[in-house]
């Protein structure tokens, strides 16, 4: 309840200063974003990011699952690196480049934020499936399932509140690295605040950066009630039988 109350209290107070700082109308010589274009770089920056942490998902768990097959372990560490990558790169220095390859816009946003934010989902859907014990899919085995089986119906549900972290995690990067798409002319939030830089003016950043960070918190509460109904209700009371 504790921790509830808190998140409550921040969003309230997110959404309070956004809306204070909307309320402003201008500032000296500078007119802050008015309500609409403000709910219209909402709406934009959450299509880029539910679209790049699509495309983030549909790459890191095939990536996290060849990764934790013994066929593939020899490409493991190969496959390792090459999504580390994104995450040693600097955001920004990773926007810039899709930017020169695929030009200003949204779609190379798109994809500098997937590439970017694919490495959480690959580690834990590796973690995942790794870490479930070998006796349980031998049993599953003696009970006549083929590995097919084994892998959808014990391992996948077994490693599913692993991975969902993986996706919780790339989330809140993602909603966070967005931003920073608003310098190739993606749109979104990022271009509030990229313009409330340019112009030095404190209160148009805040105006940006408020309901960013209020987006994030609401997209990982949603996530985490996702990722307990997608827990198996045994595993979920042995969890709350170990937090207690």
């Amino acid at each position: 309840m504790r921790r509830q109350l808190v998140l409550v209290l921040l969003l309230a107070a997110l959404c309070g200063l956004t809306g204070w700082m909307t309320s402003l109308g201008r500032v000296g010589f500078f007119t802050m974003a008015p309500p609409a274009k403000l709910l219209a770089a909402l709406r934009e920056h959450l299509e880029i990011v539910l679209t790049a942490e699509l495309l983030a998902i549909v790459a890191g768990i095939p990536l996290g699952l060849a990764l934790s097959r013994r066929s593939f372990r020899r490409g493991a560490p190969l496959l390792s690196a090459l999504t580390s990558v994104g995450q040693t790169v600097p955001t920004l220095a990773l926007v810039g480049v899709f930017s020169i390859l695929m030009g200003l816009g949204v779609r190379s946003a798109i994809v500098a934020l997937a590439v970017y934010t694919v490495l959480p989902i690959v580690r834990n859907t590796y973690a995942g499936l790794v870490s479930v014990d070998p006796r349980v899919k031998d049993a599953a085995r003696g009970m006549g399932m083929s590995t097919r089986q084994i892998l959808w119906r014990v391992e996948m549900p077994l490693a599913a509140p692993l991975i969902m972290a993986g996706i919780r995690t790339s989330t809140v990067l993602n909603v966070g690295s967005a931003a920073v798409a608003g310098m190739i002319g993606a749109g979104g939030l990022g271009e509030i605040i990229m313009t409330g830089v340019s112009l030095r003016l404190v209160e148009m950043v805040l105006q940006g950066a408020a309901p960013t960070a209020a987006l994030a918190i609401l997209l990982d509460r949603l996530l985490e009630g996702v990722a307990v109904a997608a827990t198996p209700r045994g595993l979920r009371l042995a969890l709350r039988r170990s937090e207690s």
